[in-house]
C-alpha cells in the first residue's frame, strides 16, 4: 500500500497532469485491479491532491472499458475523501452551447454492461442516491466559476450512455423531450462508486457539442470534442485549481455519513 496521501481528488483527461506541483506518481493495488494509470500525487493551492487519468494517459480505455472500480479506491486508499470529476459532455439544449460549463445536480443512468457496486454480497446495502452529487461541492464549484469570469450553468440532468457510439437523433431528441439538458459517457459509475465510497463527488461539465438531436447536419464528431476541450483545457485547468482552493475541508455535507447504520460485507481503506 502507498504511504503518500492526498485529500482531494481529481479524476480528468491528460491536460491536467501540469497543474501538480512536486508530483509524485504511486502506483496503488486494489481489489478491483489496477486503476486506469498510477495515481499522480502533488501539491495544488497548498493542498495534497492526487490525479487519476480517467482513460489511462494514453487514451487506451473507452468509456465502457475505464476500470472506474478501481479508480475510486485507488483515490479512497490514498486518503481522498473528495473528488472533482471534470469531463466533456454534449449539450441536449441550445440554451447550452459549445464551451458552457454546467454543473449538473441530477443523473440518468443509460448504460448497460458496467459494474457499477462494490456492494456484491448483503441484501440490505441500499446506498441513498436521490441526490448525486455533494451539495457543499456543487455549491463551491458554481461560485468559485462565477468568480473566475465563467457564467456556469447551476443544476440540470447529465444522462450517461454506455458509448463509445454518440447518439442517434431519435435517441437524443428522446432524452431531449425528457428534461436532460447534458448527455455524457463516463458520468456513471463513477457518481456512484464515489457514494458508495462515503466520498464527496462534484461534477464539472464542459459542453463540447451540440448533440445530434438538437441540430441539423452531420451530428456530432470526436474530432469536434477533441478540438473544443483542447481550447478551454487551460481555462478549465484553471478553475479545478480555484475549486481545490476553495473546497471545505470540513465535511458538514451529508456524503461522510451515506454508510452510516449499514454492515458492509467488505472493509473499506
Amino acid at each position: 500500500m502507498a504511504t503518500t496521501t492526498a485529500e482531494i481528488g481529481v479524476i480528468g483527461g491528460s491536460g491536467f497532469y501540469s497543474f501538480l506541483d512536486d508530483l509524485d506518481e504511486v502506483t496503488v493495488e486494489t481489489p478491483y485491479g489496477p486503476p486506469s494509470d498510477p495515481i499522480a500525487v502533488g501539491t495544488v493551492a497548498g493542498r495534497r491532491v492526487a490525479f487519476v487519468p480517467r482513460h489511462g494517459r494514453d487514451h487506451r480505455y473507452p468509456p465502457h472499458k475505464i476500470p472506474y472500480r478501481a479508480n475510486l479506491w485507488a483515490l479512497r486508499s490514498l486518503g481522498v475523501r473528495q473528488v472533482i470529476a471534470p469531463s466533456a459532455v454534449g449539450s441536449l439544449t441550445p440554451a447550452h452551447g459549445i464551451g458552457t460549463l454546467a454543473v449538473p445536480d441530477q443523473l440518468v443512468d443509460r448504460t448497460y454492461g458496467r459494474i457499477q457496486t462494490y456492494y456484491d454480497e448483503g441484501a440490505a446495502i441500499h446506498v441513498s442516491f436521490a441526490d448525486p452529487y455533494c451539495p457543499t461541492g456543487r455549491r463551491t464549484a458554481v461560485a468559485t466559476a462565477r468568480e473566475a469570469g465563467w457564467d456556469p450553468v447551476d443544476g440540470g440532468t447529465l444522462v450517461v450512455i454506455e458509448g463509445p457510439r454518440f447518439s442517434t437523433r431519435a435517441e437524443s431528441q428522446w432524452y431531449a423531450a425528457q428534461g436532460w439538458t447534458l448527455v455524457g459517457m463516463t458520468g456513471h459509475p463513477e457518481a456512484v462508486l464515489a457514494r458508495e465510497l462515503a466520498l464527496c463527488y462534484t461534477p464539472m461539465c464542459l459542453v463540447t457539442d451540440l448533440d445530434a438531436g438538437i441540430e441539423e447536419g452531420e451530428g456530432v464528431t470526436m474530432e469536434e470534442v477533441f478540438r473544443v476541450f483542447a481550447q478551454n483545457v487551460d481555462r478549465l485547468r484553471t478553475l479545478v485549481v480555484r475549486l481545490i482552493e476553495t473546497l471545505p475541508a470540513d465535511r458538514s455535507c451529508p456524503c461522510p455519513r451515506t454508510l452510516d447504520g449499514m454492515k458492509l460485507p467488505i472493509e473499506l481503506p
